[in-house]
């Protein structure tokens, strides 16, 4: 049941300060509106997704979306002034919720300077104090009202310093296609590109950053040369970002396998489930991959020093967030000095050769997959219910707002 009559429109101010914040912003937008019965007023910052929703950005989001801190140094002055424009925008418009979304940097400072104004504040995507520096829990809880998590561990993180916080699910599972039909769409991407049914095929995700691709190509190129020599006509399928395709391809050009590059962002998934195994680095492509049901094995190398500091920082045994959450290795790692050609190719051959290492990888990708949300509520509307939740309890509802009946209970 939606409201039929109210005095006002809810009034949600939200601000995302990068392209995957965007889309979850937009993503609850549209929950929001659904569940609001069209009564709801959107302001605050976001990118093209949340503009599609509606939102009329209040400076462009691309201002924010900066990585480094050589990159921002310069720029500090300009997005400490934009902190104050959005706090000022709040302080003025009195919005009845500000939901802040990722980009803890900025939106953090915006949060606490709103600490007492009176506005709920509600942050999506938790730090993760489960990987480093636990602090940060204890820190945020003394100006944020509530917190959105992305993953089902994260709750008690927060709950036992005082954080109300909501797990919603993460935003990999929203609108995935299921499993029979992608597998549908990987055989039809074999034929587009001349793939015959019975070839092995790799998927080689060698990163997003040139850093990444500049440290693994070397190591992937020695390891597609010892799977050539054991399945012959071996094919690689490497999904890249537009960015980082001259660099692959320059890479690939010297592989001794069949190369198929996939620069489209939209033919991603398509791709890996073309695939039998996949050799990826360490990041969001493994949830991806998943999500393609493709066993993999996981990398991650960086240079020497980055590895000192990670080490002494990190609290994790595990590199990929499927061995995380069941704290043992489902997927094999290979990190840093283990990152070698022989030990990949060994652990790829593994899983091509051997039926059951396949399908345990599946079997554990199916469970991972629902502890994450994947087949009930979608995330999107977890968020907005949880958001809703959050002004009912505290009496901020328009007058004659009536909250909307939950069909399914969140996983």
């Amino acid at each position: 049941m939606t409201p039929e009559v109210v005095a006002r429109p809810l009034r949600v101010m939200l601000v995302a300060g990068e392209p995957s914040g965007d889309l979850l912003g937009s993503r609850l937008m549209r929950a929001l509106r659904r569940l609001a019965g069209g009564h709801v007023a959107f302001s605050g910052v976001g990118g093209e997704a949340m503009t599609a929703e509606g939102l009329a950005s209040q400076f462009p989001m691309s201002e924010l979306t900066i990585i480094g801190v050589v990159e921002i140094l310069p720029k500090a002055r300009h997005l400490l002034g934009r902190v104050a424009e959005v706090v000022a925008a709040a302080r003025a418009n009195k919005p009845d919720v500000l939901v802040t979304i990722d980009s803890p940097a900025f939106s953090f400072r915006v949060g606490k300077r709103l600490k007492g104004s009176g506005i709920p504040l509600v942050h999506y995507v938790a730090p993760t104090v489960w990987a480093w520096r636990p602090g940060r829990a204890r820190v945020i809880a003394r100006f944020l009202d509530h917190l959105l998590v992305l993953l089902p561990f994260e709750p008690p993180w927060f709950a036992k310093v005082g954080l109300g916080c909501t797990f919603v699910g993460h935003s990999v599972v929203e609108d995935a296609p299921p499993p029979a039909e992608l597998a549908k769409a990987g055989r039809a991407f074999r034929a587009a590109h001349d793939i015959v049914a019975e070839a092995p095929v790799i998927c080689v995700l060698p990163g997003s950053r040139r850093s990444e691709v500049s440290l693994l190509t070397p190591r992937y190129a020695e390891v597609l040369a010892l799977l050539a020599a054991q399945f012959p006509g071996l094919v690689a399928i490497v999904p890249t970002v537009p960015h980082l395709a001259g660099q692959v391809a320059e890479a690939a050009a010297a592989w001794p396998v069949r190369a198929v590059l996939v620069p489209e962002r939209e033919m991603k998934l398509v791709a890996m489930a073309a695939s039998d195994v996949a050799l990826a680095a360490s990041g969001t492509v493994t949830l991806e991959l998943a999500l393609a049901r493709v066993p993999m094995v996981v990398t991650y190398r960086v240079n020497p020093i980055t590895a000192f500091a990670v080490r002494r920082l990190t609290r994790l045994k595990h590199a990929s967030l499927i061995n995380i959450m069941n704290d043992r290795e489902i997927v094999p790692e290979f990190i840093q000095a283990d990152c070698t050609g022989p030990r990949l190719a060994e652990a790829v051959a593994h899983i091509l050769v051997e039926p059951e290492a396949r399908a345990r990888q599946i079997r554990e990708m199916d469970d991972f997959l629902k502890a994450l949300g994947q087949g009930g509520v979608p995330p999107g509307e977890r968020a907005a219910r949880a958001v809703l939740d959050v002004l009912a309890a505290r009496g901020r509802l328009p007058p004659g707002f009536v909250m909307p009946v939950q069909e399914e209970n969140p996983q």
